[in-house]
């Protein structure tokens, strides 16, 4: 199991309550090992970060970004966290909600080409 910030718990926990609309969509499409019998997690800690999906045994994470992420700023910390995951020997899979939203059935499939 991979190390994480034991602070960042009841975050992880918050975020589960709060998701947005995309995550929620996705997430319908990825628990109970419904792609390739694989588990996923939600609002995961991984590091000194949450994740917003994980499948450990992939080693694939998937984030649902919003358009706040589109910021110089954010940028530069997403960049800094997918070298980080990257340095755990993670795979970064990032959609933007409204690829999510539109095109389902795509973003499924990118991530079963990841796995």
């Amino acid at each position: 199991m991979e190390k994480y910030d034991k602070k960042l718990k009841q975050p992880s926990r918050q975020l589960r309550k709060s998701s947005t609309d995309a995550e929620l969509l996705l997430w319908s499409k990825i628990r109970m090992r419904q792609l390739r019998g694989l588990l996923f997690y939600r609002q995961k800690p991984l590091g000194g970060y949450i994740v917003d999906f994980y499948c450990p045994k992939a080693k694939l994470v998937i984030e649902v970004d919003g358009g706040q992420h589109l910021t110089p700023g954010v940028i530069e910390y997403d960049r800094g966290r997918d070298e980080y995951m990257a340095s755990m020997g993670l795979r970064m899979l990032r959609f933007i909600n409204t690829d999510v939203i539109e095109n389902i059935d795509g973003v499924v499939e990118v991530i079963e080409d990841n796995l």
